[in-house]
């Protein structure tokens, strides 16, 4: 068995662009070829293959009905089997990845002699998707920001009040400001006039005294 990296080939981008690997490679009908993709979990890899038997006759590679194709993926870390699926020489296969990690795309033949020597083209082009909405996980994350939106309008409001209450606050300090300047300014008047009428009340005293005394 045979694996290598399809990132090697093709660079890949898995999370928010759909990424495309196209191959050809040869192998015999009794080998399986194996390649590793690495893998967000919940991510969907659509795969479309085309394979060609070597034809003696003809001395070229054609399409035989008789041979079929097996595709087995697998999560190298756990050696869970994701999928394994037999078709035509000419299909495709689906799956979803279920953990994050490294993934064995491995492909034989359905020929399952070890004396045989027919030889196969196979091309191979994988469409790695974007990663499928975590409903759940989408859900949670709106709960939290409401959450997060109430407190800080509850947080607005509150700002509102307190700057309302500063205003009122203000308010009620310029009038009281006001009615004591203004109450102020009355007594000052109040004295002064006190003030002059004393100062009048002695001076005529005064010069009622002085007159009394000639």
């Amino acid at each position: 068995m045979f694996a290598f990296r399809l990132s090697v080939l093709l660079p890949s981008f898995l999370f928010l662009i759909t990424t495309v690997n196209a191959l050809h490679f040869y192998l015999d009908a009794n080998e399986k070829r194996c390649f590793v993709e690495e893998l967000p979990s919940d991510t969907v890899v659509e795969g479309h293959y085309r394979a060609l038997e070597w034809a003696d006759s003809t001395q070229q590679y054609i399409l035989n009905e008789e041979l079929g194709i097996i595709v087995e993926v697998e999560e190298m870390e756990t050696s869970h089997v994701v999928t394994k699926t037999r078709g035509p020489s000419d299909g495709r296969f689906t799956f979803t990845s279920h953990e994050s990690g490294d993934h064995s795309i491995c492909i034989s033949t359905n020929y399952t002699s070890w004396w045989s020597s027919t030889h196969i083209k196979l091309y191979l082009d994988i469409v790695v998707g974007t990663t499928k909405p975590d409903i759940e996980s989408d859900r949670t994350h709106i709960g939290e920001l409401s959450s997060k939106l109430r407190d800080l309008n509850q947080k607005l409001e509150e700002i509102r009040r307190e700057q309302q209450y500063q205003r009122e606050r203000e308010a009620d300090f310029r009038n009281l400001s006001e009615n004591t300047n203004s109450k102020a300014v009355w007594y000052s008047v109040l004295q002064i006039g006190v003030l002059i009428a004393t100062c009048t009340w002695q001076l005529r005293h005064l010069k009622r005294f002085f007159a009394d005394k000639r």
